[in-house]
């Protein structure tokens, strides 16, 4: 696999810029020595996202838990996401971080490994963050509940409108189809 949970926190414990973020979370919770699929912010939240197949780097095709990496960007309060049809049979999934005046938006199906891998430790890192916030402070609490509720929100009406974009898609490469056959016929 190519993202290696008990490694990045291993990683977060010995780096002196990031090991608070381990010894708060361990302090509010408990100590972080399993998968990531363990860990209450996942149970609790983004095991609540339903994913949905997307396009990705061929040579990545078996080395990333792509359901995790979806219901990561999902969650994210730091970037947004599209799922959209180009004429393949899954969509591409674009993730949309904007810094300050400067956005930047990428196809997951783009990337190299090293930068999926990034995108797995900033998401991880945003969550373990967020869980101890919550534990931290009551108006944060209920503002990071709020944010949730309405990503989750916006995430179900995307699943209920998907099927949408994909016909539409489907009728214009149909109607493209008949065009180009009417031209030829002329």
């Amino acid at each position: 696999m190519l993202f290696d949970f008990n490694s990045f926190i291993q990683d977060l414990r010995e780096n002196p810029e990031k090991k608070e973020i381990i010894e708060k979370y361990e302090k509010h919770f408990w100590p972080i020595s399993w998968w990531i699929k363990d860990q209450s912010w996942y149970t609790e939240y983004l095991v609540k996202f339903k994913t949905t197949k997307f396009l990705v780097p061929d040579e990545l095709e078996k080395d990333f838990d792509r359901d995790l990496l979806q219901q990561l960007v999902l969650w994210s309060f730091s970037s947004d996401y599209e799922l959209k049809w180009e004429k393949e049979q899954n969509p591409e999934l674009y993730i949309a971080v904007k810094s300050g005046e400067q956005s930047v938006v990428k196809k997951i199906s783009e990337l190299r490994s090293f930068q999926v891998q990034r995108l797995y430790e900033i998401y991880i890192e945003e969550q373990l963050n967020l869980h101890i916030l919550k534990q931290e402070d009551e108006n944060e609490k209920n503002a990071i509940e709020q944010e949730r509720n309405m990503r989750l929100k916006r995430r179900q009406a995307i699943l209920d409108t998907m099927w949408i974009a994909k016909e539409q898609e489907q009728a214009k490469v149909e109607q493209e189809k008949n065009l180009d056959d009417l031209m030829w016929k002329l």
